[in-house]
């Protein structure tokens, strides 16, 4: 059975509790990845989408719990976040608590492992998660194909995948999810050019779940 390498759990444990000494301090929830603009960019997709305040939404490595937040100032208030870091965890709910979100489902689990415990839910969102899995240097391939079955085990049937990636190009992650999975759209992303040839800097993509 694949687990998350528990040194990268670690890392990433000291990494968060140190923010959360930061947040009880400062009230400083510490870094977004991606930025403030990678949860805009979904949020407005999610807004044309027509996705419902009442939709069930999990937040796949939640960290500091800050995009949950953004989630239920637009409304949205069926909401969970998972993290395998329990540091993330316990970041997260006090960063909801001092928001008075008080309603919001947070669980310290392993994506890769979760066994059933993740079912039903409209939309399912990534941002960065699927990317440490997919550089954890143990078991790399096997890790990718469970987070997809996993993916699919969390998802209704037409329930929507938004991922956001700075690792993989829209072409990779697009053959990454194929099988149970239909590609949706590409979100706009910041863009560069070098040597005529021109890029982008992250990938956002959209997936439907496919039976």
């Amino acid at each position: 059975m694949h687990r998350l390498d528990k040194a990268d759990v670690f890392v990433w444990d000291d990494a968060y509790e140190k923010e959360l000494e930061t947040f009880k301090d400062m009230g400083d929830v510490g870094d977004i990845w991606f930025g403030e603009e990678s949860m805009s960019r979904v949020l407005r997709w999610m807004e044309r989408a027509e996705i419902p305040e009442n939709a069930a939404i999990l937040d796949i490595g939640t960290g500091n719990g800050a995009f949950l937040v953004e989630l239920a100032k637009h409304g949205y208030r069926n909401l969970a976040g998972i993290d395998y870091s329990p540091a993330s965890v316990e970041l997260a709910r006090n960063v909801l608590r001092a928001e008075d979100l008080t309603d919001v489902t947070l669980k310290e689990m392993d994506f890769l492992n979760h066994q059933g415990q993740l079912k039903d839910f409209d939309v399912c969102i990534d941002k960065g998660t699927f990317d440490a899995i997919s550089l954890n240097p143990h078991n790399t391939e096997e890790g990718k194909k469970l987070y997809v079955q996993a993916l699919k085990d969390a998802l209704k049937d037409k329930g929507f995948f938004a991922i956001t990636s700075c690792n993989w190009t829209k072409e990779q992650l697009q053959h990454r999810f194929t099988e149970g999975f239909e590609f949706v759209q590409e979100l706009p992303t910041p863009s560069f050019q070098f040597g005529g040839v021109r890029g982008n800097t992250v990938s956002a993509l959209i997936f439907k779940r496919e039976h």
